[in-house]
């Protein structure tokens, strides 16, 4: 029996947490900023920790669509359309890897126009005045559905002059409260030369290093139905996003959670619906993949012929 999801069709969010904890010990590993380090902050007297941002966020959920084995998409999105780039005739990247999506400078700055060009045709009617949203968001739906989730900015002024862009649809971020930090470190060795010169990888570094504990870990999950609607798309292609959204979500906590080498989370508990304030579940992996195909399918007439569009990439 297909999912049921009418409960959602009035509903303008969907919000969702998942407590988590480390998979093994007490300590993660949060991400980090080249100049910032750890982001801690402070909420109503409590020590905060982003775990993972948004954008990170953005990065996983598409990254668990993907088959690195096979280097193509998982066998229930196989359809889906996407821009892939190949490179002195081999396969270099695409816009489902690539963190700017369909605004990958390998997809947009290379010698090759051509899909440049197909774009600034089809989307040539925004040059001025105001931006149709609907526009844009047939045209990424027929090469690129997973810039409708994740959001895009197509930042090049002969396209609307860079006027172009999308907020995320499905938004995520991981944090945790009550942190302290956990204190250690290490020394490289070096038995040849242990006074060697370290700015040139010799000799002996010690270096220290700090993990976080916490007293609770929570992943959030923001899917904007409004937004959903908002794009005017066929009842086909809004259904095929919605569910592609929350097999995004699922797949994720099954086997997306190890961050980093020292950050391997699991969900500690079941998925929390905040809103709607219903009885509305989220559907289990198994459900969203057995659905998933026949929406492709039904979904495909708004695709690229074939679904996958071709790039060359050279350094111009």
């Amino acid at each position: 029996m297909p999912l049921n999801l009418s409960v959602l069709d009035a509903e303008p969010r969907l919000l969702m947490e998942v407590p988590l904890k480390a998979l093994q010990g007490a300590r993660f590993q949060p991400t980090g900023f080249p100049d910032l380090g750890a982001a801690t902050y402070r909420h109503a007297e409590v020590d905060m920790l982003l775990v993972e941002s948004a954008q990170s966020m953005a990065n996983r959920l598409e990254s668990v669509c993907w088959d690195e084995a096979n280097d193509e998409l998982v066998g229930p999105l196989q359809g889906l359309p996407y821009v892939r780039v190949v490179s002195d005739g081999k396969l270099a990247t695409n816009s489902i890897l690539e963190s700017h999506r369909i605004n990958s400078p390998y997809i947009l700055e290379g010698t090759d126009k051509s899909f440049f060009n197909t774009l600034k045709d089809e989307l040539g009617g925004l040059a001025t005045g105001r931006v149709d949203l609907r526009l844009l968001a047939k045209v990424l739906l027929k090469y690129d559905v997973n810039a409708l989730i994740h959001g895009v900015f197509l930042a090049k002024k002969e396209l609307a002059g860079g006027r172009l862009r999308l907020p995320r649809m499905l938004s995520a971020f991981i944090e945790a409260e009550g942190i302290h930090v956990a204190t250690s470190g290490g020394v490289k060795k070096d038995e040849v030369d242990p006074s060697g010169d370290t700015k040139k990888g010799f000799g002996h570094v010690p270096f220290h290093r700090d993990e976080y504990t916490a007293e609770k870990i929570t992943a959030y999950f923001n899917l904007d139905l409004a937004q959903l609607r908002g794009y005017g798309l066929p009842d086909e292609a809004q259904k095929l996003l919605l569910v592609l959204s929350l097999y995004k979500i699922q797949k994720f906590l099954r086997e997306g959670l190890r961050l980093r080498t020292a950050c391997d989370l699991e969900a500690a508990g079941p998925v929390l619906v905040r809103r709607p304030e219903s009885n509305f579940t989220l559907p289990s992996v198994a459900e969203l993949e057995k659905e998933l195909p026949a929406l492709i399918k039904a979904a495909a007439a708004n695709f690229a012929n074939p679904p996958v569009t071709e790039v060359k990439y050279a350094k111009a």
